[in-house]
């Protein structure tokens, strides 16, 4: 059984249906997707099968592109008045079934209400996405994470998983800019690390100078008059403040 039924209209849609199923089932996989070109074998009866299929999903996904109110019935009628138009059959059938359904929106159109029929004048009360070509993987995205908080089924076998407070992306940036990730320096014996909060430093095997506020940077010895070596940096306090006690190396007599 299918969760996701990709709805569409032929000649309007196809590509931006094949994407849609295609990243979604990369996501919760395949069996969870249905598109028709897709997910009926070889040989099944075309019609039973899409009935179906949209009777047993929890969510059907109705793309409309600018060409979906085009087709005519060979008598000149709207193909969206026609009761045995296929994409509008299934858009009913899944608002019988009570299945969620969810428009999506490609370059921007937007559903004209007065060309609707009266059984399918609902379609435009819907909650819309967006699916634009220029912002596809973001807007991808967005119908995943969607699906996933709105579906049970589909977060348990989701494989990106959405954060409750926002993108992937956008709390990335956000850690970045709080500087958590600190910064790596080298060391005689290996890598250590300084972060960016003094109450968290870590400084692994140090030799040498240490600098970690501001002021300018001395790295290496510097020579005073009488040819003794003076070591200038700031570890002794650096030391002090995250709870280790200075010791000679740090320029304190025995």
């Amino acid at each position: 059984m299918s969760t996701v039924f990709v709805n569409y209209r032929t000649g309007d849609g196809d590509e931006v249906a094949a994407l849609l199923e295609h990243e979604l089932s990369a996501r919760f996989g395949s069996e969870q997707v249905f598109r028709a070109s897709k997910s009926i074998p070889a040989g099944s009866r075309f019609p039973q099968a899409l009935i179906t299929a949209v009777r047993r999903s929890h969510v059907l996904l109705a793309v409309i592109g600018r060409r979906w109110f085009d087709p005519r019935t060979p008598g000149g009628r709207p193909a969206v008045e026609d009761p045995d138009d296929w994409t509008r059959r299934e858009i009913i059938e899944a608002f019988e079934t009570g299945a969620l359904v969810i428009p999506v929106l490609v370059d921007s159109v937007r559903i004209d209400r007065s060309l609707l029929p009266l059984e399918l004048s609902v379609l435009a009360d819907c909650q819309y996405r967006r699916l634009s070509m220029r912002n596809s993987h973001a807007d991808l995205d967005r119908i995943g994470d969607d699906l996933s908080r709105l579906v049970p089924v589909l977060a348990k076998v989701d494989t990106r998983p959405p954060l409750a407070g926002g993108t992937k992306d956008k709390e990335t940036k956000e850690k970045k800019g709080r500087g958590e990730s600190g910064t790596r320096i080298r060391t005689r014996d290996g890598l250590g690390q300084v972060g960016r909060d003094l109450s968290g430093t870590v400084v692994t095997a140090p030799r040498g100078p240490v600098h970690t506020g501001s002021g300018a940077q001395h790295n290496g010895p510097q020579f005073n008059g009488d040819g003794d070596i003076q070591y200038v940096g700031r570890v002794r306090e650096l030391r002090q403040q995250v709870g280790r006690p200075a010791g000679p190396e740090d320029g304190q007599d025995r």
